[in-house]
């Protein structure tokens, strides 16, 4: 099999409504919300998942899926190991973007701010909340670490299981929680002709300035 591959004819037609300054929540966390509810009213398959791109001391990026847990005016929160990439990438360089996607609207956003660790409990109030065998599977792991095949995961699960059989594993002490405080928003809705929208929100004293970028 060839390892070319011409791409240059996929393409699709984005058919949806505008989106128009007017329209727009002067408040982004207001708008977003509206445009998460919708994504959740028509059940889109992982409308919470978001891709959460951090970068290292020396600039260099990396990527990963993730999803929302929650947010509020004060930003959107997660929860990972901080040992993982993203982990040890955050503690060098807080700056981190949220991008949201939801192809079956045509839209997306981007968020761009300082992501921040946060209060361990509410790290160990989610963690509780989680199924049980993700919490095993958590406390099995340490993320983004090398080792030597799956069975030695399994292995450490079992062990997990027999030393509390209850379900009351402890949570690890770098399972923890982050909030990325956004300055930056991007509201892009799909149009035709590739004559996209795109909203921006920058701060502004007291509030958010609105403007409107060329696709």
């Amino acid at each position: 099999m060839s390892i070319e591959m011409d791409l240059t004819e996929v393409r699709r037609t984005y058919e949806s409504q505008g989106i128009a300054r007017k329209d727009m929540d002067p408040d982004p966390f207001v708008q977003f919300g509206h445009w998460l509810q919708r994504a959740r009213d028509l059940e889109l398959l992982d409308a919470t998942a978001m891709t959460l791109a951090t970068a290292d001391s020396a600039g260099r990026p990396s990527a990963r899926i993730v999803l929302l847990k929650h947010f509020d005016a004060g930003g959107f929160c997660w929860y990972s190991d901080a040992r993982s990439r993203k982990g040890r990438e955050l503690a060098q360089n807080p700056r981190a973007a949220l991008l949201f996607h939801w192809r079956d609207l045509s839209r997306q956003v981007r968020v761009h701010g300082e992501a921040r660790p946060l209060p361990a409990a509410d790290a160990e109030k989610y963690f509780l909340m989680r199924p049980e065998g993700s919490r095993y599977s958590a406390a099995a792991s340490m993320q983004s670490s090398e080792i030597g095949s799956r069975a030695q995961l399994e292995d450490e699960v079992l062990r997990l299981r027999a030393a509390w059989p209850d379900g009351d594993v402890p949570r690890p002490e770098d399972w923890i929680g982050y909030r990325l405080e956004p300055d930056y928003f991007e509201f892009w809705q799909g149009q035709d002709d590739r004559l996209h929208d795109r909203i921006v929100y920058v701060p502004l004293a007291g509030g958010w300035e609105l403007k409107r970028l060329a696709p």
